[in-house]
């Protein structure tokens, strides 16, 4: 039987720490699904078909990972997929409050899931989405040690004056 993981999120853009988690989930799955939400709550830098593109190409070579963008419940994701396990990264103690808070809710949605965190790798446990995009407006030399070479690109295009 296959070992499935959906690691959720709006990834916008999708950095070195989320890549770190990803292929730190490839350890304990079989296959990992990048799952792009939509939340109509936020206004994104990129699109969720920008945001699928670019995370398509950093695993272009990696059969293991499927890139989808959803917009309803996760939990009615997961049942569509068959799997029941979310990959979180936690960055810090803070994050963990929030996240306890979502698998316990998702588990009052959907009684067979389960979230498995993962500790983000010390050399990204300061970066987040939001960081890069602000270092991404002001100062497009320093993005590669942030984001993989498939997003550094659309970076630079997105901000080029």
């Amino acid at each position: 039987m296959k070992r499935m993981a959906i690691y959720p999120g709006s990834f916008d853009p999708f950095t070195l720490g989320h890549m770190d988690i990803t292929q730190r989930a490839l350890n304990l799955f079989d296959h990992v699904y990048i799952a792009i939400g939509k939340n109509k709550g936020k206004d994104p830098l990129f699109t969720a078909e920008e945001r699928k593109i670019q995370i398509e190409n950093v695993f272009r070579d990696d059969s293991r990972i499927s890139v989808i963008i959803f917009d309803y419940l996760l939990v009615d994701l997961m049942k569509e997929l068959g799997t029941n396990v979310i990959i979180r990264g936690l960055r810090a103690v803070s994050d963990f409050e929030m996240e306890l808070q979502m698998a316990s809710v998702n588990r009052v949605l959907y009684s067979s899931s389960e979230s498995v965190f993962l500790m983000t790798s010390d050399k990204y446990s300061f970066l987040s989405s939001r960081m890069v995009k602000e270092i991404a407006s002001m100062n497009r030399e320093n993005l590669k040690k942030f984001v993989p070479p498939a997003v550094e690109v659309e970076l630079y295009k997105k901000f080029q004056s």
